[in-house]
């Protein structure tokens, strides 16, 4: 019985997470479409949001599996950067984020330990 909450409310989680992609997803499509000047159906939108869902599966199973390989049970930078490397704009995008976090992080240290 347990078992079959669980896995109602698993399913009630994914449906509420599909549903705020596709919220998302349908007002950026709104944005870009009212710049173009062009439409985009329902069914577009829809079928954009099961693509970009079925991607975040994908990448989420990735990185999970090179966290595990890595013998963590926690996800990280070096994965997230493992599973870019292929893409180089993306990789780029990402090690500039990375360095921007480090380099904010690294201020804030300084921060606080000039105020003690």
């Amino acid at each position: 019985m347990s078992d079959n909450n669980n896995n109602e409310e698993s399913v009630a989680l994914e449906e509420r997470f599909k549903s705020a992609l596709w919220l998302a997803i349908g007002k950026i499509v709104d944005e870009e479409t009212i710049e173009l000047g062009v439409n985009a159906t329902p069914q577009f939108i829809g079928a954009l949001t099961e693509m970009v869902w079925a991607q975040i599966e994908t990448v989420s199973q990735d990185l999970e599996a090179f966290a595990k390989h890595a013998g963590r049970s926690t996800i990280n930078i070096n994965d997230v950067m493992l599973l870019a490397r292929r893409n180089e704009g993306l990789e780029s995008i990402l090690r500039g984020f990375a360095d921007q976090q480090k380099e904010l992080a690294r201020q804030q240290q300084a921060g606080e330990a000039g105020s003690d």
